[in-house]
Protein backbone atom coordinates (compact mmCIF):
# COMPACT_ATOMS: atom_id res chain seq x y z
CA UNK A 1 0.00 0.00 0.00
CA UNK A 2 1.35 3.42 -1.00
CA UNK A 3 0.36 6.39 1.16
CA UNK A 4 1.07 9.71 -0.54
CA UNK A 5 2.14 12.48 1.86
CA UNK A 6 3.41 15.88 0.73
CA UNK A 7 6.54 17.00 2.60
CA UNK A 8 5.58 20.70 2.63
CA UNK A 9 2.39 20.07 4.58
CA UNK A 10 2.04 16.47 5.86
CA UNK A 11 -1.63 15.45 6.04
CA UNK A 12 -2.55 14.62 9.65
CA UNK A 13 -4.96 11.80 8.68
CA UNK A 14 -2.34 10.14 6.48
CA UNK A 15 0.24 10.44 9.28
CA UNK A 16 -2.23 8.79 11.70
CA UNK A 17 -2.80 5.99 9.20
CA UNK A 18 0.95 5.34 9.02
CA UNK A 19 1.29 5.45 12.82
CA UNK A 20 -1.56 2.93 13.25
CA UNK A 21 0.45 0.53 11.04
CA UNK A 22 3.58 1.07 13.14
CA UNK A 23 1.72 0.59 16.43
CA UNK A 24 0.35 -2.72 15.11
CA UNK A 25 3.91 -3.98 14.56
CA UNK A 26 4.14 -3.06 10.89
CA UNK A 27 7.19 -1.99 8.91
CA UNK A 28 7.07 0.94 6.49
CA UNK A 29 9.32 2.60 3.94
CA UNK A 30 9.48 6.37 4.35
CA UNK A 31 11.40 9.38 3.04
CA UNK A 32 14.14 11.17 4.97
CA UNK A 33 16.27 14.18 4.07
CA UNK A 34 18.62 11.72 2.36
CA UNK A 35 17.63 8.25 1.12
CA UNK A 36 14.46 6.24 1.71
CA UNK A 37 14.53 4.06 4.82
CA UNK A 38 12.67 1.21 6.48
CA UNK A 39 11.05 2.05 9.80
CA UNK A 40 9.19 0.39 12.66
CA UNK A 41 8.23 1.39 16.18
CA UNK A 42 10.95 1.17 18.83
CA UNK A 43 8.35 -0.29 21.19
CA UNK A 44 7.43 -3.15 18.82
CA UNK A 45 9.66 -6.25 19.12
CA UNK A 46 7.56 -7.82 16.34
CA UNK A 47 8.24 -4.84 14.08
CA UNK A 48 11.99 -4.94 14.79
CA UNK A 49 12.13 -8.66 13.95
CA UNK A 50 10.16 -8.04 10.76
CA UNK A 51 12.48 -5.18 9.79
CA UNK A 52 15.53 -7.44 10.18
CA UNK A 53 13.80 -10.09 8.07
CA UNK A 54 12.99 -7.58 5.29
CA UNK A 55 16.52 -6.19 5.32
CA UNK A 56 17.78 -9.74 4.86
CA UNK A 57 20.78 -9.47 7.15
CA UNK A 58 21.00 -10.94 10.59
CA UNK A 59 23.30 -8.19 11.89
CA UNK A 60 21.96 -4.95 10.47
CA UNK A 61 23.14 -1.71 12.01
CA UNK A 62 20.00 0.10 13.01
CA UNK A 63 19.53 3.67 14.10
CA UNK A 64 16.62 5.42 15.74
CA UNK A 65 14.76 8.46 14.44
CA UNK A 66 13.63 11.03 16.99
CA UNK A 67 11.29 13.96 16.38
CA UNK A 68 13.60 16.34 18.25
CA UNK A 69 16.28 16.41 20.96
CA UNK A 70 13.83 16.53 23.89
CA UNK A 71 13.82 12.81 24.80
CA UNK A 72 17.21 11.86 23.38
CA UNK A 73 18.71 11.25 26.84
CA UNK A 74 16.24 8.37 27.30
CA UNK A 75 18.05 6.38 24.62
CA UNK A 76 21.59 7.78 24.43
CA UNK A 77 24.19 9.18 26.80
CA UNK A 78 24.91 12.76 25.81
CA UNK A 79 27.37 15.09 27.55
CA UNK A 80 27.15 18.88 27.21
CA UNK A 81 29.77 19.19 24.47
CA UNK A 82 28.07 16.50 22.36
CA UNK A 83 24.65 18.05 22.94
CA UNK A 84 25.96 21.37 21.57
CA UNK A 85 27.16 19.58 18.40
CA UNK A 86 23.77 17.85 18.00
CA UNK A 87 21.91 21.12 18.53
CA UNK A 88 23.99 22.88 15.86
CA UNK A 89 23.52 20.12 13.26
CA UNK A 90 20.03 18.69 13.81
CA UNK A 91 17.56 18.40 12.21
CA UNK A 92 19.87 17.45 9.40
CA UNK A 93 21.39 14.73 7.25
CA UNK A 94 23.44 13.16 10.04
CA UNK A 95 23.56 9.92 11.95
CA UNK A 96 25.29 10.48 15.28
CA UNK A 97 26.71 7.38 16.99
CA UNK A 98 26.26 7.64 20.76
CA UNK A 99 26.52 5.28 23.72
CA UNK A 100 23.12 3.71 24.28
CA UNK A 101 21.20 3.71 27.56
CA UNK A 102 19.47 0.68 29.06
CA UNK A 103 16.15 1.99 27.70
CA UNK A 104 17.23 1.12 24.13
CA UNK A 105 15.94 -2.42 23.44
CA UNK A 106 18.50 -5.22 23.06
CA UNK A 107 16.76 -6.26 19.83
CA UNK A 108 17.87 -2.96 18.31
CA UNK A 109 21.40 -2.95 19.74
CA UNK A 110 22.08 -6.57 18.74
CA UNK A 111 25.06 -6.91 21.09
CA UNK A 112 26.41 -3.39 20.51
CA UNK A 113 26.62 -0.68 23.16
CA UNK A 114 26.10 2.20 20.75
CA UNK A 115 23.13 3.53 18.82
CA UNK A 116 22.81 5.77 15.77
CA UNK A 117 20.55 8.78 16.27
CA UNK A 118 18.79 10.62 13.41
CA UNK A 119 16.57 13.69 13.38
CA UNK A 120 16.02 14.14 9.64
CA UNK A 121 15.31 17.52 8.12
CA UNK A 122 12.14 16.02 6.64
CA UNK A 123 8.70 17.04 7.90
CA UNK A 124 7.11 13.66 7.03
CA UNK A 125 9.62 11.59 9.04
CA UNK A 126 9.42 13.92 12.05
CA UNK A 127 5.59 14.07 11.93
CA UNK A 128 5.39 10.25 11.96
CA UNK A 129 7.70 9.97 14.98
CA UNK A 130 5.96 12.82 16.76
CA UNK A 131 2.55 11.16 16.36
CA UNK A 132 3.98 7.73 17.26
CA UNK A 133 5.27 9.04 20.58
CA UNK A 134 8.42 6.88 20.54
CA UNK A 135 11.36 6.82 18.11
CA UNK A 136 11.30 4.73 14.95
CA UNK A 137 13.92 2.06 14.42
CA UNK A 138 15.39 2.67 10.99
CA UNK A 139 17.85 1.47 8.36
CA UNK A 140 18.37 2.70 4.81
CA UNK A 141 16.97 0.87 1.77
CA UNK A 142 19.53 -0.60 -0.63
CA UNK A 143 19.18 -3.15 -3.41
CA UNK A 144 21.43 -6.17 -3.94
CA UNK A 145 24.00 -4.01 -5.76
CA UNK A 146 24.16 -1.82 -2.62
CA UNK A 147 22.54 1.07 -4.50
CA UNK A 148 20.02 3.21 -2.61
CA UNK A 149 16.45 2.90 -3.83
CA UNK A 150 14.77 6.28 -4.25
CA UNK A 151 11.51 5.57 -6.12
CA UNK A 152 8.59 4.82 -3.74
CA UNK A 153 6.73 2.74 -6.36
CA UNK A 154 9.83 0.64 -7.06
CA UNK A 155 10.27 0.12 -3.30
CA UNK A 156 6.66 -1.11 -2.99
CA UNK A 157 7.15 -3.46 -5.94
CA UNK A 158 10.39 -4.90 -4.58
CA UNK A 159 9.50 -5.17 -0.87
CA UNK A 160 6.09 -6.85 -0.76
CA UNK A 161 6.51 -7.63 2.97
CA UNK A 162 6.13 -3.94 3.84
CA UNK A 163 2.82 -2.84 5.33
CA UNK A 164 3.08 0.60 3.69
CA UNK A 165 5.31 2.80 1.56
CA UNK A 166 5.06 6.49 2.38
CA UNK A 167 5.43 8.33 -0.91
CA UNK A 168 6.99 11.70 -0.20
CA UNK A 169 8.44 12.09 -3.70
CA UNK A 170 11.74 10.79 -5.04
CA UNK A 171 14.50 10.35 -2.48
CA UNK A 172 18.17 11.22 -2.83
CA UNK A 173 21.15 9.01 -3.66
CA UNK A 174 23.44 10.35 -0.93
CA UNK A 175 23.19 8.93 2.59
CA UNK A 176 23.62 10.76 5.87
CA UNK A 177 27.01 11.75 7.26
CA UNK A 178 27.86 9.40 10.12
CA UNK A 179 29.61 10.95 13.11
CA UNK A 180 30.95 8.85 15.98
CA UNK A 181 30.59 10.80 19.23
CA UNK A 182 31.65 8.00 21.58
CA UNK A 183 35.32 9.07 21.80
CA UNK A 184 37.03 12.21 23.06
CA UNK A 185 36.45 14.03 19.76
CA UNK A 186 33.69 13.60 17.15
CA UNK A 187 34.95 11.44 14.27
CA UNK A 188 33.35 11.34 10.82
CA UNK A 189 33.20 7.68 9.85
CA UNK A 190 31.16 8.13 6.66
CA UNK A 191 31.11 11.23 4.49
CA UNK A 192 27.56 11.91 3.39
CA UNK A 193 25.20 14.67 2.41
CA UNK A 194 25.89 17.08 5.28
CA UNK A 195 28.96 18.89 6.59
CA UNK A 196 29.49 19.07 10.34
CA UNK A 197 29.09 22.54 11.84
Amino acid sequence: MVIKIYPDNPNANAIREVVAILRAGGVIAYPTDTVYAFGCSLSSPKGIEKLREIKGKKHTNMSIVCADLSNLADYAKVDNATFRILKRNLPGAFTFILNATSKTPDKVLDGRRTIGIRIPDNAIARAIVNELGVPMVTTSIKDHEQEYLTDPELIEEKYTMLQAVVDGGYGEFTASTVVDCTGDEPEIIREGKAELQ
